[in-house]
């Protein structure tokens, strides 16, 4: 990786739950910063691709010029967390349509619980990222139907995957961001080489968070 400055995670800025996952890094002393230009890569241990609307996304990023060299910086060591949309985009294969990013060895299916108002909100235990149960939010959410070679399920629900990682790259077909829950990020902040807060200063799942505590950096984006 040379002389990379590993010292932020990026969050790509085009569209979908942005400042949400600022405010999750700040509260774990992370710096965080929004990425629009491939120039804003530089320097990035990660960068995480939110929640959103996956074909706007995937046409925003070929207007900006951005998908190839989030492939570059990829290739070159920089980690990769896509979250519903981004778990998306960041797929080997979607079903009945054209993969857009392919950093990840697996299937998934969009929209597979139907419509909005089929989304929901539930609860898992996930031992590789925190003891404790964390909640869960599925918004139009994608399922993960099948995962490649170094590719390892973190959570598995019925019979589809919620969760899953490879050494460079991690998807979560659910919301951390839209959560009480810092667990997701922390363990995506060690997978990047940074240190982030530990569990004493920031709980995994915190009763004091605010719901609109992400507003203060909106302006910022």
């Amino acid at each position: 990786m040379g002389d990379r400055t590993l010292s932020a995670i990026g969050v790509l800025n085009l569209q979908g739950d942005v400042a949400e996952h600022l405010d999750h890094l700040a509260r774990l002393g992370i710096e965080g910063t929004p990425v629009k230009e491939p120039a804003a890569l530089s320097g990035l241990a990660g960068l995480i691709i939110p929640g959103g609307e996956s074909t706007c996304l995937a046409r925003l990023m070929r207007t900006f010029g951005i998908a190839q060299a989030i492939e570059n910086e990829f290739r070159r060591g920089m980690k990769i967390w896509g979250t519903c949309a981004g778990a998306i985009l960041m797929a080997r294969e979607v079903v009945g349509e054209a993969p857009c990013l392919g950093l990840i060895d697996l299937v998934i299916e969009r929209n597979s619980f139907g419509s909005q108002l089929d989304s929901f909100i539930s609860e898992a235990v996930i031992p590789r990222v925190s003891e404790r149960p964390l909640p869960l939010v599925f918004i139009r959410a994608p399922k993960v139907l099948r995962i490649g070679p170094g590719v390892k399920e973190l959570l598995r629900i019925d019979d589809y995957i919620a969760a899953a990682e490879s050494g460079e790259a991690l998807v979560t077909v659910f919301h951390p961001e839209m959560t009480p829950s810092v667990a997701f990020h922390r363990y995506f902040a060690r997978k990047c080489g940074l240190d982030p807060y530990g569990p004493d200063l920031q709980p995994d799942v915190d009763p004091k968070w605010i719901t609109t505590s992400w507003t203060r950096l909106a302006r910022i984006i």
